[in-house]
């Protein structure tokens, strides 16, 4: 798995490139925070128009693809809804990473941009969320290009793991 940063802000969106916008969100979550509210800004709050349509609700298990018209440098946008915040714990989390990672394969989409579920609540840290999701891309063979979307601080976490996982690598 190839990982990379990308931060989360719009202008940073625009410098980039990738197959899918993948993006996590708890029914009980309103409004969308982190990538998910910049992206429902961004498409002129077409998710939370979906949302109160009740054409999307983020119940576990919820997966939706959408075209991200013009307003986004992604040829997809991939929803995936996480149910209740309320008992979100790191094994709820690995669940999720193995749900959105087998969807992903599923799909064909090898090269995303993901901020990992919780991530945009702080319910999980940024340096264990990568651990995790790297913990669990070990145990499948769908090999991706991932970027995490998260802030400066939580890259530097981040990039903490794979510096500490490239030392164990090549020992």
């Amino acid at each position: 798995m190839a990982v990379h940063f990308l931060q989360n802000e719009l202008r940073k969106w625009d410098e980039s490139k990738g197959d899918a916008l993948v993006l996590t969100f708890f029914s009980d979550e309103r409004p969308l925070r982190g990538a998910a509210g910049l992206a429902d800004w961004r498409l002129c709050g077409r998710l939370s128009r979906l949302i109160k349509h009740r054409r999307i609700s983020g119940r576990r298990g919820e997966t939706i693809m959408l075209p991200p018209g013009r307003r986004l440098p992604f040829n997809r946008i991939v929803l995936f809804g996480l149910g209740s915040s309320q008992r979100f714990d790191e094994e709820t989390y690995r669940q999720h990473v193995r749900w959105i990672r087998d969807v992903l394969a599923r799909a064909g989409v090898g090269n995303y941009a993901v901020q990992p579920p919780g991530r945009a609540n702080e319910f999980i840290g940024a340096r264990r969320s990568l651990e995790l999701w790297m913990e669990e891309a070990d145990k499948d063979n769908f090999d991706a290009e991932v970027a995490f979307i998260d802030t400066k601080n939580g890259h530097k976490e981040m990039a903490e793991v794979l510096r500490y996982r490239g030392k164990r690598d090549s020992a």
